[in-house]
């Protein structure tokens, strides 16, 4: 079987890849499984959060991206990220300016963050077309003061903040420029362009999860905002119900997908969080987190039955929620080969 670029389907993971986990050792409180955004490892009287993620779809800003996806895997535990390590693989063309870009770019956005940079690798690997670079993110806490994305419960709300479809609309602005401008106002995909600077969900993830009330927190990535949803109900066990009049999509997201003909509800949406808060709190954490200036809205409830999983569309029609095959970040990709330049 082919596999779709993108993550792996979930039957494989589960039936492959968390089959071959080495030894079991008692430290590991969390290890690998479906929907969850990092493991959690207990030291003593600390927790530690670790996350992986790579950068693989974009070319503009790789390595600011690589700090800021993975410190939202562990922001959504609730946990500040402080520790970074890097894995940069670069293809054959590649010359020192190439390295250079991606290290600063990388320093800035840990800077930023408060992330010490403390390790990584770096090679030229044949057969790339582009850099990848693949990124571990560490986080300390006190035992068992985090939330995961499995913790949800029935009847809590869903709250999403910012908008769909941050990160693809940011990378195709920038990646995919040259095609974009023969149908797209140039000043539209400039403003597309900067949708990179939404990308962080460290500070709501940290508020919410201080504010209280909070039982889950995932940042949609790979998938989009209906992949993330998803993968929540899945670590929880739970079903769902979305309304999609509640999901802000921004114009720039609108245009760019219209053109690339792809659903912005399927495409990679680093820069929101989805936050399952229970009932009472609701209105508490959407508080906190617009006088803080994070936009937000509850875009529906998690059900008891898995078998539960749907979305009322605008027009009051029920149907299920869709579950991506693959991102249409690949889709939008694969169907135009100009980039930049």
């Amino acid at each position: 079987m082919k596999l779709p670029p993108g993550k792996i389907p979930i039957d494989l993971l589960r039936e492959v890849v968390f089959k071959n986990l080495g030894v079991k050792r008692k430290e590991v409180v969390l290890g690998p499984a479906a929907g969850f955004d990092g493991s959690v490892i207990d030291v003593m009287d600390k927790s530690l959060i670790v996350s992986m993620d790579p950068i693989t779809g974009a070319i503009e800003r790789i390595g600011w991206l690589a700090v800021n996806i993975n410190a939202n895997d562990v922001a959504t535990f609730g946990v500040e990220p402080a520790f970074f390590s890097s894995c940069i693989l670069l293809p054959k063309n590649a010359d020192r300016k190439t390295v250079e870009t991606i290290c600063v770019q990388m320093d800035k956005a840990a800077k930023d963050l408060g992330i010490a940079i403390v390790g990584g690798h770096c090679e030229v690997t044949p057969g790339l077309t582009n850099p990848i670079v693949v990124g571990c993110t560490m986080g300390i806490t006190e035992k068992g003061n985090y939330v995961t994305a499995g913790g949800a419960k029935p009847g809590d709300k869903l709250i999403l903040t910012k908008s769909a479809g941050i990160e693809g609309t940011a990378i195709l602005a920038a990646d995919r420029e040259k095609k974009l401008k023969k149908a797209v106002d140039a000043s539209l995909i400039r403003n597309a362009r900067k949708f990179f600077n939404q990308i962080s969900v460290v500070k709501e993830a940290v508020l919410a999860f201080k504010t209280g009330g909070v039982n889950a927190m995932h940042d949609p990535t790979e998938g989009g905002i209906t992949g993330g949803i998803h993968e929540m109900a899945d670590a929880s066990n739970l079903g769902v119900k979305i309304f999609e009049e509640k999901i802000r999509i921004q114009p720039e997201t609108v245009k760019i997908c219209e053109f690339f003909q792809i659903d912005p509800l399927q495409l990679i949406a680093s820069g929101s969080l989805l936050i399952a808060v229970k009932r009472k709190f609701a209105d508490k954490v959407m508080k906190v987190l617009e006088k803080n200036e994070i936009a937000a809205a509850v875009i529906g409830e998690f059900l008891p039955s898995t078998e539960k999983r749907f979305m009322i569309r605008k027009d009051g029609e029920l149907e299920s929620l869709v579950r991506p095959a693959s991102d249409h970040l690949w889709l939008a990709l694969e169907n135009s080969t100009d980039f930049a330049g």
